[in-house]
């Protein structure tokens, strides 16, 4: 008989248990592209290869390192993903989102996402941060569907303020103090992993989004099944502008993240600071 959700979280979190002993987290974040070079700020850093997790899948993205880190930054005691999965290299959004779930299990109340996206509101400029206000799921799938386990989460959980308002408002404030300019706005998730038609970014806009991308939104849906605060950022990397429109490679995506990257690390260690 297959274990159920439950037994898999337990064994997963009392092996990262076990080899930070002396760890109790209380901030998970995720190092999508954009947080990635954060981890060379986590002191007394233990790492972890999701292999070694029991009931982890693997990355399969080469910008996405495959491991948990847990450690001290800005005086929290954080544990991180250097990189998640998609739904796009074949995995089930309850295997995307397992991770949030352990993360939970080990302790923490709040999660800090990011990702690198595309950038459709004709406003903004490659390399612009932007605080994410809200998103629209059009991944063609959800987290939650199946049975659901009361001890995890609700059967049919709120998302009215799926970001945490109070923390939307601290990171403003902080990229303020910190003199970094930054947006605020709608993040779209598709499912990838082909980029967008100019008919299909036209839509995007319409229906009222700001940026795009491929990620993020599974991992905030559980979050949210489970009681978590949430921040989250996006960089936007490439310009989704349909009359505009010109080929974009990785390279070129991974580039504007890598500059962008220092100023969101500078936010994210403020905002810790200040948590």
């Amino acid at each position: 008989m297959s274990k159920s959700l439950i037994d898999r979280i337990s064994e997963a979190a009392d092996y990262v248990r076990a080899q930070a002993p002396d760890l109790s987290p209380d901030v998970g974040i995720i190092f999508g592209t954009g947080l990635s070079s954060l981890r060379t700020d986590v002191e007394d850093a233990i790492t972890i290869p999701y292999g070694d997790i029991p009931h982890f899948v693997t990355s399969t993205v080469e910008s996405h390192a495959g491991e948990m880190m847990l450690g001290t930054l800005e005086g929290r005691t954080v544990v991180a993903m250097r990189g998640r999965f998609h739904a796009y290299e074949g995995y089930t959004f309850q295997d995307i989102t397992f991770p949030v779930r352990v993360m939970k299990a080990l302790g923490i109340n709040t999660l800090i996402v990011s990702n690198a996206c595309g950038g459709l509101n004709p406003q903004w400029s490659k390399g612009d941060i932007m605080v994410i206000e809200d998103h629209i799921n059009l991944m063609g799938g959800n987290p939650l569907v199946g049975c659901n386990d009361e001890a995890l989460g609700p059967r049919f959980p709120d998302m009215c303020e799926p970001y945490t308002r109070e923390l939307m408002e601290l990171a403003i404030a902080c990229a303020t103090e910190e003199g970094l300019p930054v947006q605020k706005g709608v993040y779209v998730s598709v499912l990838g992993p082909n980029l967008e038609t100019r008919a299909e970014y036209r839509m995007l806009r319409t229906l009222g989004a700001d940026v795009v991308g491929m990620s993020t939104i599974p991992e905030v849906i559980v979050a949210v099944h489970s009681g978590l605060k949430v921040l989250g950022f996006s960089i936007i990397t490439d310009s989704c502008l349909p009359d505009a429109l010109v080929p974009v490679s990785l390279p070129e995506i991974l580039q504007v993240a890598g500059e962008a990257e220092p100023k969101l690390n500078r936010l994210v260690k403020a905002v810790l600071r200040r948590l």
